[in-house]
């Protein structure tokens, strides 16, 4: 197994494009954290945000790891804490530290919420500040997928393209093809190593290569073999494993694919060996 690592670093450069490495659950370990992720090849990450109390110990953790960027935004489960002066906060931190690479995560969670119009306000409001400041969104996405096209269908429409990622895909292979011809992303976490996730197998094989990302949404939804354990960016590895054998290519071409669309929805750069 000592020789596994070796290789994770040597030959991929992985990147995770969503964690939540300020919780409290991280707080004890982080550097530990750190180096397992190094040795697993991940050679930058992308935080996401729940909510603008956030915003501060997110770039606590940016000073500190300079692989990492990060999102602002406010989550659909915290539709509710949205005020007039929430989205000036959201754009002047997207407009004040170049870090920050995207707008989110935002978006509809139906599953957990019947505040479907309340949501469907604070997303909208997202929406125009990702388009004004020309960044990508990271949208969370439960039980709302013909909602959440209908909105971006129309706000396409009615103004320019926005692009982003629909982050820790659930849906089926009808939604995701879905939200390609919107130009979206899709983003792969730990789900897709379950078992019983034969629709989000089935949507992991359609998604054209360069539209494709993996991420671990730690601390959630840790993959096969860690399942149950608290998640961690290092194991977006396994995520990766399971999404190219899924796709019959090789771990290296995933993530050597997979690394190249980040940076480029994202905006950022690393140096690929």
């Amino acid at each position: 197994m000592g020789s596994s690592k070796i290789n994770y670093k040597s030959q991929m450069q992985l990147i995770d494009t969503h964690v939540h490495i300020n919780f409290d659950i991280f707080n004890s370990d982080l550097e530990k954290i750190r180096k397992r992720w190094e040795e697993a090849g991940v050679v930058h990450l992308v935080h996401s945000c729940v909510e603008p109390e956030e915003f501060l110990s997110i770039k606590a953790i940016a000073d500190r790891f300079p692989e990492l960027s990060y999102a602002v935004g406010l989550h659909p489960l915290d539709a509710h804490k949205w005020t007039s002066a929430t989205a000036n906060q959201i754009k002047n931190w997207g407009i004040s530290d170049p870090r920050v690479v995207a707008i989110g995560e935002t978006g509809l969670d139906f599953y957990k919420a019947d505040n479907q119009e309340q949501q469907k306000f604070v997303f909208k409001q997202q929406l125009t500040i990702a388009q004004e400041l020309n960044k990508p969104l990271i949208i969370h996405c439960r039980d709302a997928a013909n909602s959440m096209a209908e909105i971006l269908y129309d706000f396409q429409e009615n103004h320019r393209p926005v692009t982003g990622v629909m982050h820790c895909w659930g849906g089926t292979p009808e939604e995701t093809k879905m939200f390609l011809d919107i130009g979206f992303y899709i983003s792969f976490s730990g789900i897709v190593t379950f078992k019983n996730a034969t629709q989000i197998q089935e949507s992991a094989k359609i998604v054209p290569d360069d539209r494709l990302l993996i991420e671990t949404d730690c601390p959630f939804l840790a993959p096969v073999p860690k399942r149950g354990k608290r998640n961690e960016p290092a194991y977006v590895k396994y995520v990766a494993k399971k999404v190219a054998e899924l796709r019959g290519i090789t771990l290296e071409n995933l993530a050597a694919q997979t690394s190249k669309n980040a940076c480029e929805l994202f905006g950022f750069s690393i140096h690929f060996q």
